[in-house]
């Protein structure tokens, strides 16, 4: 029933893909594209490994609380 994704990543699909942003975009500008998206995909790698960080000690601090008043 859905058809319509079915193999959306295939060859052909990207190789159109790069076609068109290839016209939009430009041969010149293409590097500092892809340079502008790897920064964007790292800091938000960054950015949620550190919210999960912040996350964890949080749930850390306060199970030790609950285990030092549950020892007392």
């Amino acid at each position: 029933m859905n058809v319509f994704f079915e193999g959306i990543f295939q060859p052909t699909h990207l190789i159109l893909i790069l076609i068109v942003v290839l016209i939009i975009f430009g041969p010149g500008k293409l590097p500092e594209v892809g340079k502008a998206m790897g920064k964007t995909v790292s800091e938000f790698r960054r950015a949620t490994s550190a919210s999960f960080e912040q996350e964890e000690k949080k749930e850390k601090e306060k199970a030790s609380k609950e285990k030092e008043e549950s020892d007392k």
